[in-house]
């Protein structure tokens, strides 16, 4: 389906992806961001636009045809980490950056709501537009959101993600499950320290640590189903500071990634049952704190499948990239949790154009040709769901 205007509103989109790009900010710390995004969607006019939470921004466009109501979400927050980038845009704030695509997927998605408000006349039902906070950091906004109600009476949901895994002109989809449950523990061996000459004289939590790292990886290849994907990480260690001071506790940090729901709520108890047991055999004790996190991202079927007829249609058959789950998580799936949906990629790596750093590293960027198939995607994707009869 030809767009309107398409050529103007995506260089629109790349300078509204540009300013967000150089004025990142935090997890649930997404005060200008928000402010902005609200203030540019009141500019289109012909939406109502409300912040359901304090750092997030929602829209809706009423079509002119009774019928379901869709919603499609992007998220706006960056990271702690120090850009390396050298084009004219880079962050203005030391050691914030986005550096997984959020400002693309927030500037898509403000073009995507600009080129739907003149198009009301082709919508049947209703369409949200969530911008969302704090994906990155545990518990994550969409459950804020979700809980602020911006998903009653919503029949479906579509998401995307900009990935420079990606080659560009590249959309990727998923039937069923997408990406893992995301739980995060921290483990604190206590022992009692001493001299380092004298070891003996110490119940040494380093040591007694080191057990517990290794001997919980036996949950994954002993403990658990071979055909079941499980990924237990330690992914961080901190004890002592001193060449020769035993210190008294260590504490390790750390995430579990899987699909399985019986698995993923038996991981406690089974990582309970190895740490007891260690530290009891050594006269330590200790602390496990664990936290259930995002769900699985599960694609529904149906939604799935009109995505994929879409990219077929607009885009070719050459664009269309069928892909299997991975161990990445995404709160996403809390809105899931609400309608059937669907979450699929965007290509946007070329290393010609330096776009093929992985996503969270300090020279991480996208080619911004992407934000037009992204806008193309959302735009079609969305008129086609909504003349369903599902």
């Amino acid at each position: 389906m030809a767009i309107k205007n398409l050529e103007h509103s995506t260089n629109e989109v790349i300078g509204w992806r540009r300013y967000l790009h150089e004025n990142p900010e935090l997890s649930f710390k997404e005060y200008k961001t928000s402010q902005f995004v609200y203030e540019t969607l009141l500019s289109f006019g012909g939406l109502e636009v409300s912040r359901p939470t304090e750092t997030s921004v929602m829209a809706r466009i009423i079509g002119q045809r009774p019928g379901r109501v869709l919603a499609i979400r992007a998220d706006m927050d960056a990271l702690p980490i120090y850009e390396e980038n050298t084009f004219e845009f880079i962050s203005r704030t030391p050691g914030v950056m986005h550096a997984c695509g959020h400002d693309g997927h927030t500037a898509m998605l403000l073009g995507t709501a600009k080129i739907l408000c003149g198009m009301k006349e082709q919508i049947k039902g209703e369409i949200r537009f969530l911008f969302q906070h704090a994906e990155e950091q545990h518990p994550g906004g969409a459950e804020e959101m979700v809980q602020a109600g911006v998903m009653e009476g919503v029949d479906l949901v579509i998401g995307a993600h900009l990935m420079s895994t990606l080659e560009i002109g590249k959309i990727g989809i998923a039937y069923g499950p997408m990406m893992a449950a995301r739980d995060i523990f921290s483990i604190t061996i206590k022992g009692s320290g001493g001299h380092g000459a004298n070891p003996h004289e110490t119940i040494d939590p380093i040591v007694i640590a080191s057990q517990v790292v290794g001997n919980l990886q036996q949950i994954v290849s002993r403990n658990t189903d071979p055909l079941k994907n499980l990924v237990i990480s330690i992914t961080s260690i901190h004890g002592g500071n001193n060449f020769n001071v035993i210190p008294s506790t260590v504490e390790l940090r750390g995430s579990v990634r899987c699909f399985d729901v019986d698995l993923r709520e038996s991981i406690p108890n089974k990582m309970e049952q190895i740490i007891r047991g260690i530290t009891k055999a050594h006269g330590a004790s200790y602390e496990l704190n664990y936290e259930f996190g995002y769900r699985p991202v599960v694609n529904d079927l149906e939604i799935t499948h009109v995505v994929e007829e879409t990219v077929r249609e607009v885009f070719g058959e050459e664009s269309l990239i069928v892909l299997g789950p991975n161990m990445g998580s995404e709160d996403f799936s809390a809105f899931q949790q609400k309608a059937p949906g669907t979450y699929f990629n965007i290509g946007a790596r070329n290393p010609d154009k330096g776009s093929d750093f992985p996503h969270h590293h300090p020279r991480f960027t996208v080619d911004e040709d992407a934000l037009e198939i992204g806008i193309k995607m959302f735009i079609n994707a969305a008129l086609k769901l909504l003349e369903g009869e599902r």
